[in-house]
Parts: C-alpha cells; sequence; structure tokens
C-alpha cells in the first residue's frame, strides 16, 4: 500500500509520513518542533495510521523512522503550553513517549539536529538512533531550567543509558556531541547530513523483518520497558520552574 499524508492536513503540514516499502517515514515539520497539543495531536495521527496499514499487513515487514528537518530533530516541550494546559502530560506527552517506547514495529530516530529535553526522550524512545556526525547535541537540561523529571521520563533514560552517563546526563546537563554520544552508545550509526536518511532507511531495513512478530514485539517492548511504562502513569504530575 502506498502512502504519503500531511498532518494536520494538507494545508497545515507539522507532521508527514510517506511510505517506502516496508519503511514509514515520519518527518516532524515545525521548525523547533516543540511539543504541544497541536503538534502532538499531528504526531498521533502518523502513527494511528501506521498502525491502521499494520492491521491490513500484519506479519510483514516493516519500520518507522522518525526525523525532523533543518538544524532540529526537537528542541522539546513547549514549556509555557506544558505549564498552562490541564492534561498536557498525562493525555499528550508522556502517552506519546510511551507509544514511540512501545510501538509494534522497529523504529528508529534519525537525528538530524539538536535534541534537546523532551526532543531527546523521544530519540531515546526509538528502538535505534541515528546522529548527523557534523552538527546537533543530545541533551537534558533539565538542572538548568530548573525543573524535575516526570519518574517516567527519568526511567526512559535510565533504562537506555550507563549509570555514569546518567548522571552526566541528568546532574551536568551535558551536551553530549555525536562521536561521545556514539562512544556512551547513546546512538548506534553516525552520519553526514546527505547520508542520515539513508543510513536510517538502511538500519530499519535491516530489522524490519521483526515486525512479523506483530503484536508480540509490541509486547516484548512493553517487557523489556516495564519500569518506564508503569512510571509513566504517575498522574496529575507538573511540569513547573521550582
Amino acid at each position: 500500500m502506498n502512502l504519503k499524508t500531511a498532518f494536520p492536513d494538507a494545508s497545515n503540514q507539522m507532521v508527514t509520513l510517506v511510505r517506502e516499502g516496508p519503511l514509514f517515514i515520519l518527518t516532524m515539520k515545525t521548525g523547533e518542533n516543540r511539543f504541544n497539543t497541536k503538534f502532538i495531536e499531528a504526531l498521533f495521527g502518523a502513527l494511528d495510521e501506521i498502525e491502521k496499514v499494520r492491521e491490513q499487513e500484519d506479519g510483514e515487514p516493516a519500520a518507522l523512522i522518525t526525523t525532523g528537518e533543518g538544524k532540529f530533530f526537537s528542541n522539546g516541550l513547549d514549556l509555557e503550553h506544558a505549564i498552562t494546559t490541564p492534561g498536557f502530560f498525562d493525555d499528550y506527552y508522556l502517552k506519546l513517549l510511551v507509544r514511540i517506547l512501545t510501538f509494534p514495529i522497529p523504529t528508529v530516530a534519525a537525528i538530524n539536529g539538536h535534541a534537546f529535553a523532551g526532543g531527546f526522550m523521544l530519540a531515546l524512545a526509538h528502538d535505534y538512533r541515528v546522529m548527523r556526525n557534523d552538527r546537533g547535541y543530545l541533551c537534558m537540561n533539565e538542572v538548568d531550567i530548573p525543573s524535575p523529571l516526570h519518574p517516567g521520563m527519568a526511567a526512559i533514560v535510565r533504562i537506555k543509558m550507563t549509570p555514569k552517563t546518567y548522571r552526566d546526563c541528568i546532574l551536568q546537563a551535558h551536551r553530549f556531541a555525536a562521536k561521545e554520544a556514539l562512544e556512551k552508545e547513546l546512538v548506534d550509526v553516525l552520519a553526514s547530513e546527505s547520508e542520515l536518511l539513508g543510513k536510517a532507511k538502511e538500519l530499519g531495513l535491516k530489522w524490519s523483518g521483526k515486525a512479523k512478530a506483530g503484536a508480540i514485539y509490541g509486547s516484548l517492548k512493553q517487557e523489556m520497558y516495564v519500569e518506564g511504562v508503569n512510571y509513566m502513569s504517575v498522574k496529575n504530575w507538573k511540569y513547573a520552574k521550582l
């Protein structure tokens, strides 16, 4: 099934979704790709579309590639919106992280530029990460805001990196450039800007056959990341500057 779709619609393309064989390529297109309700709703629309296709093609190879444009993968939360919008974390952002973390096909983040705070969280929620080798940093900067982390967000970071890297990431707001990110196993592959999407596609194709497991693929992720999934259910948490 061929696929080319924009969300929320063609006149307001916050997210595009293109099908290339077994690959679903999701591109975030709002500049800094800061998370607010409208942007997350657009992302949900794209993920819904993928799962609708998968219902018809269960057992076939598939993988999701998520990327941005220009110098940002995602610069994190729209903080003012997040703080002032009731239910933003419970109904939108945390739900997005859980959905990507447990998505029932292989997922690859093609990190085209900066991935800060909530944007870094989105990249970490993917199974695999390819990072541009000449531009961009990975960083959790809550200590400099300063603000606490939701328990589920902290759990994802803790699960995805070694204790020392976790310490430096959270307590120092360390900025990981590409070479160090690879050394610390935060990413799987480095690539030039022109080769980034191609390398992400290669990785997606390499593991797309594992989607033949169907719903079991997502179930295995639920088991792998049970700590993060469970902590993500903590309700009524407020991301507020202390």
